[in-house]
């Protein structure tokens, strides 16, 4: 007999009480090969989630694998626009996100009637807009981009072709100071990489004279002043495993933390401090997803990520610009 749906869309996620006796581990996997599924994970996840998933990246990889895979169900073990740029690229599968309220603050902060407004002030520009957006966002731009392909893609665009780039942006004035290009910004930021202390980054380090500072482009620029190296997650996790330095303060969501040492367990990793005393440098709506809510979505196939046709298509063409540009990036 086929099971109910029990989404609970008062939550957002399959509010349903869990046998205690059960090994999840062995049932998320029993389900996935039953139902033929993929767990794409951020690093940003928890690391129960990290470490059941089939493919853990940032959101270039994750892209690039929701295009690519012959699963028929993706889990999106992410937030909102991961699912949503999941289900643009593979409008045939079925895509699942763990909680529907896992958001994001920088996504919130470009509401689509608002940047439509911007955009058409200004007619001549090329828009680019960082993944972290949503579909409807997406749908207005000429190009997406990632951390890890923005400055690869802002490269390719005409000199002479002026540029606007957001939703943040820190991650704009970065890519201007590194290309030279006058790009006018949208003023989105997002609250995990905003909230890091440049004063007590800078105490951190007088205590560990020997680290390096790794940091994303997202953290304001009194941040990044003071970085060793700055990239995106996979840059940060490349660096960190191919550098001979044995200690490093990371500058970025604090799950990242996991792989690292997973990939370097004789090196040290702390991360950054917030300018609080609040664990702030956690993603609030990344660390909504857990274990337990991955594993009923996975067995209810809810909640699904479903999408309007017409938005889906428009939004898919600046991702495929996208995924074109950026095809020589590893």
């Amino acid at each position: 007999m086929t099971e109910l749906p029990v989404l609970d869309t008062q939550v957002g996620y399959v509010n349903e009480d869990i046998d205690p006796t059960l090994d999840l581990y062995d049932e998320i996997e029993r389900l996935k090969k039953e139902k033929n599924a993929i767990i794409l994970a951020h690093y940003y996840q928890e690391a129960d989630i990290q470490d059941i998933a089939d493919y853990i990246g940032d959101s270039l990889g994750l892209s690039r694998k929701a295009a690519e895979t012959d699963a028929d169900i993706i889990v999106f073990a992410g937030v909102h626009f991961m699912a949503e740029t999941a289900i643009i690229v593979n409008p045939d599968k079925t895509v699942l996100l763990p909680d529907l309220n896992a958001g994001c603050s920088l996504a919130d902060s470009c509401p689509p009637d608002q940047f439509k407004a911007f955009v058409e002030s200004h007619p001549d520009h090329t828009v680019v807009s960082y993944i972290n957006c949503s579909a409807a966002v997406k749908a207005l731009s000429d190009i997406i981009c990632t951390s890890s392909n923005a400055e690869h893609i802002i490269r390719q665009i005409p000199e002479d072709k002026p540029i606007i780039f957001a939703p943040d942006q820190n991650l704009g004035r970065y890519l201007i100071k590194q290309t030279g290009r006058d790009m006018l910004l949208w003023e989105g930021v997002c609250i995990v990489h905003e909230v890091f202390s440049e004063q007590k980054l800078v105490q951190l380090k007088m205590r560990h004279p020997e680290a390096e500072v790794l940091a994303h482009p997202e953290c304001e620029e009194a941040v990044l002043r003071h970085a060793d190296f700055i990239g995106s997650t996979t840059g940060i996790l490349r660096y960190a495993t191919e550098s001979s330095t044995e200690t490093f303060i990371v500058a970025t969501e604090g799950g990242i933390l996991h792989q690292m040492e997973k990939q370097n367990p004789t090196k040290t990793f702390i991360a950054a401090p917030p300018d609080n005393g609040c664990a702030c440098n956690e993603c609030p709506h990344m660390r909504l997803n857990t274990i337990e809510k991955l594993y009923l979505c996975l067995k209810h196939e809810q909640p699904q990520i479903t999408m309007d046709e017409e938005l889906r298509k428009k939004a898919l063409v600046p991702i495929e610009r996208m995924l074109e540009m950026s095809a020589a990036i590893k």
